[in-house]
């Protein structure tokens, strides 16, 4: 389980199986705060929906939380979009709660964490931008909806596969975010902590004239606050 060290505050994360952008999380993460990761177990699964359903199990998360909490973490976040809003609000409470009785101070997922940052910058009109298929697509604005927010688009990046969404580039997301975005939208947000996003949500934000809300940035943006620190980089979010 891989660490940054830190002269005391920690933090934990519980990532899926296949997770594979543990160095870009890490860039939100100030250096004096130390970050364990640690994953799920692997799932067999015939689609995304399968996939992000079998994630949404509480039971998923109980072990590599007991591991983080027994090492140490302040806070520990789920750190999965879709498998913290697969299952609808309900549900959502689940994972916290599976995780907070594996030993976790304080806990949250990336809808947790999301929710938070969207009204922390007054956005309540969002226009989405995601790499899921049509069914997932839709759990992810029947969530937002259910929690007051109005959808005002979405956009997918019409990726297929798993492998397809960690291959796309920093470029197709920002091409994507200028394609979603609409006049009426008082924020952006980027679904999936699978696309990369540090380097892209302050100059989209320049661009637009809006917040923009990334997964991985919404969830350490939380995940610091929850151990009462600030995680690092740009955007709107960062500065409050």
């Amino acid at each position: 389980m891989p660490t940054t060290r830190t002269n005391g505050r920690q933090v934990g994360v519980v990532a899926s199986f296949d997770f594979e952008r543990e160095e870009e999380l890490r860039r939100w993460v100030p250096d004096p705060v130390r970050c364990s990761v640690a994953y799920t177990p692997r799932v067999s699964y015939r689609s995304n929906l399968d996939l992000v359903s079998r994630l949404n199990d509480p039971a998923v998360l109980r072990e590599p939380a007991r591991r983080l909490a027994a090492d140490g973490a302040s806070a520990v976040a789920y750190l999965c979009t879709a498998c913290s809003f697969a299952g609808g609000p309900g549900a959502e409470h689940a994972l916290r709660d599976a995780m907070t009785a594996s030993g976790a101070p304080r806990a949250l997922t990336t809808m947790t964490a999301v929710v938070e940052a969207l009204t922390a910058v007054r956005a309540r009109r969002v226009a989405v931008v995601h790499p899921y298929q049509s069914p997932v697509e839709r759990l992810l604005a029947d969530h937002l909806e259910a929690l007051g927010f109005e959808v005002v688009s979405l956009t997918s990046l019409k990726l297929g596969s798993v492998a397809e969404v960690y291959g796309a580039s920093g470029q197709r997301v920002r091409q994507a975010v200028r394609a979603g975005d609409r006049p009426g939208a008082d924020a952006v947000f980027i679904g999936c902590t699978a696309l990369p996003t540090y380097e892209a949500v302050a100059p989209l934000e320049g661009e637009l004239g809006k917040p923009v809300i990334s997964a991985n940035q919404a969830t350490m943006w939380s995940l610091m606050r929850s151990a009462g620190g600030r995680a690092r980089g740009g955007g709107a979010l960062l500065r409050l």
